[in-house]
């Protein structure tokens, strides 16, 4: 068996743990790959290719970039709360042996979670255009730049036309995103059973627009509207979509991914323990 270790490494506690797992896990004849500290060696892109097994230890930003490394390899990947909430994590650095092992037996639940596939379009100065693809656990997010201007743009479901709309951006998550930026921006919770998207427009100027939920076979398209040309950012998961010097985003194409990713944890109720936990009071009860 191969485990893919994903540490936090700016963590020292994370760090330890990830120490602690590889020398159980070479105790049990386990080979063991780590990811690359990201600020050391940020060209080298990681691969969960032949591997059984990826341990998150970390945050949820820690689990969402074990996701984007097994993309759609189908590796299940195991979470250990090292952070501040911990929502997509199946335990604590108490039961990181233990959790390890259950999910090496097969042992734990497994929940599948559906993705978004991201196409962006960008403009530059010279009118050309390129495009840059995403894979998504989480979100796509439009927002606004660092001038703080509001930006204006159109957004459709399968060709229909839905509203212009002018506020701070647009978020489309999917069901695991929904407890992420887009409950922050006034979204629902959403069962990790639902696999179409959740849309919310992110501090809207109107009283009218809402969020709104699609059919796994949707697609969004967000276009950036050419009256206000604002300046605008395109995130995936948190993380900017690489684009050329002086050029700009024009529009943002969403469907759902082809394949899940799956996430391990302890019951079919553990998504309900989370929001309980952390949405309802129950941090650190």
């Amino acid at each position: 068996m191969k485990v893919l270790i994903v540490p936090n490494f700016s963590r020292a506690d994370a760090l330890e743990g990830a120490r602690a797992l590889e020398g159980w896990l070479l105790d049990q004849g386990v080979d063991v790959l780590w990811a690359h500290d990201k600020k050391l060696f940020p060209g080298v892109d990681d691969s969960a290719e032949g591997c059984d097994l990826v341990v998150s230890l970390g945050g949820d930003g820690t689990l969402l970039r074990a996701a984007r490394i097994v993309g759609y390899e189908g590796v299940p990947i195991v979470g250990i709360s090292y952070g501040h909430l911990g929502f997509l994590t199946a335990a604590g650095p108490e039961d990181l042996v233990a959790t390890v092992e259950d999910a090496l037996a097969g042992e734990l639940h497994v929940s599948r979670r559906a993705t978004l596939d991201v196409e962006c379009e960008f403009e530059r100065a010279d009118g050309s255009t390129y495009v840059r693809h995403g894979f998504a656990l989480n979100d796509l997010a439009v927002a606004r730049g660092g001038a703080g201007n509001m930006i204006e743009f159109d957004v459709s479901v399968s060709g229909k036309h839905i509203d212009r709309l002018r506020g701070d951006g647009f978020v489309v998550s999917t069901a695991t995103g929904s407890t992420g930026y887009a409950l922050a921006s006034g979204g629902p919770i959403v069962t990790p059973e639902f696999t179409g998207m959740v849309c919310v427009p992110i501090a809207p100027h109107t009283i009218m627009a809402r969020a709104f939920l699609t059919s796994p076979s949707d697609v969004v398209e967000i276009e950036m509207s050419p009256e206000r040309p604002s300046m605008r950012h395109f995130f995936v998961d948190g993380q900017p979509i690489a684009r050329e010097k002086h050029s700009r985003g024009v529009r943002a194409t969403v469907r759902r991914g082809r394949g899940d990713v799956i996430l391990l944890d302890r019951s079919a109720q553990s998504f309900y323990d989370s929001v309980s936990r952390v949405f309802y009071g129950q941090v650190g009860k």
